[in-house]
């Protein structure tokens, strides 16, 4: 398989200790029954966000973090190994690499362990303010995704995710651990059109 990139990703790796693989492979093991030696998946679905913060900087360093901060009560029920995505795209579409697409991240509930989240800077407020460079970089870069893991089967909104609640992918064993979010929101993925329709749940 060739695994090298068609399309231009920086990179911005975020801190990933041993601590923070430890946590991780806890996750796995409490939030899915699924208990292995590394932090590995096999991604099925991609899962696209806003950041609901205005800039790069600041919403690198909301991931950056190990441990959930104190403001985050909503998924604090779920632990406190901080959230964690693979990509994210600035307002300009530039692409940023924050950690390896087939490792674990924490950025949706019941899908963690097959799926590659992309956060998208922008949404204050839950406004949908999301560009044009960011839509078309969404686009190249879940068609990248497809190419490296053609197992891929959905792409959704993270407010989409209890649409797949039905689905075997779904594994989170905690039936009181859910939240209701609003990004990137049905505008936005509409916008997408056809290009995705056949990935669409």
């Amino acid at each position: 398989q060739d695994t090298s990139s068609k399309i231009k990703i920086s990179e911005k790796p975020i801190s990933f200790s041993e601590s923070r693989k430890a946590a991780t492979k806890l996750y796995l093991k409490e939030h899915y029954g699924i208990d292995q030696d590394s932090i590995e998946i096999d991604p099925r679905i991609v899962v696209i966000h806003w950041t609901a913060i205005g800039t790069l900087a600041g919403s690198w360093r909301a991931f950056n973090r190990e441990e959930l901060s104190p403001g985050r009560p909503d998924v604090s029920k779920g632990g406190n190994l901080n959230v964690s995505v693979h990509f994210l795209i600035d307002r300009d579409g530039t692409i940023y690499r924050l950690m390896p697409a087939n490792w674990m991240g924490r950025h949706v509930i019941g899908l963690n362990h097959c799926d590659i989240g992309i956060e998208n800077v922008g949404g204050v407020n839950g406004k949908d303010d999301l560009t044009e460079a960011q839509l078309n970089a969404n686009v190249q870069l879940v068609q990248e995704l497809k190419r490296l893991y053609p197992k891929i089967k959905y792409v959704i909104g993270h407010h989409e995710c209890q649409k797949l609640e039905d689905d075997p992918l779904w594994l989170e064993k905690d039936a009181s651990y859910r939240t209701i979010k609003s990004d990137p929101g049905d505008a936005f993925m509409s916008r997408f059109g056809e290009k995705f329709k056949s990935l669409r749940p």
